[in-house]
């Protein structure tokens, strides 16, 4: 008897910065794990509207939209609250990452980030049952 296919996990990475799109990328992409990339704000806001993501790494600093606002609109909307969303970005102060808390941010990595950080994250949320 075959094995039902497994799904991958999937992330949303809204990050501007082709290198660190590829980075990240490269770094979580295998079989069980799928990246796709945004490089707006509203690109990363089309992306998540359409579902289907496990998490949804952003960063604050974006053209058309930034984090911080797209953050708010998916944490709002009953289609994507429940999605783990974590910035992901060089804004590193005390208030930058209040700010983002009380937009609705699930946690903040900063860059520059390791990767196994990044990894660890994705291990642990593959472990959690989805809610």
């Amino acid at each position: 008897m075959a094995a039902e296919p497994v799904e991958p996990f999937r992330i949303l990475l809204v990050e501007d910065e082709p290198i660190i799109r590829e980075l990240v990328s490269s770094m979580l992409s295998d079989g069980a794990v799928d990246v796709v990339c945004a490089a707006d704000g509203y690109e990363g806001l089309k992306l998540a509207k359409g579902g289907g993501f496990h998490l949804i790494l952003m960063d604050v600093v974006l053209p058309q939209m930034d984090g911080v606002t797209l953050c708010r609109i998916l944490k709002k909307d009953p289609a994507t609250a429940r999605v783990p969303l974590y910035m992901l970005t060089g804004k590193a102060k005390r208030a930058d990452m209040e700010i983002a808390t009380l937009a609705g941010a699930d946690g903040y990595i900063q860059k520059p980030f390791r990767g196994t950080e990044l990894m660890a994250l994705v291990d642990k949320l593959r472990a959690t049952p989805a809610p």
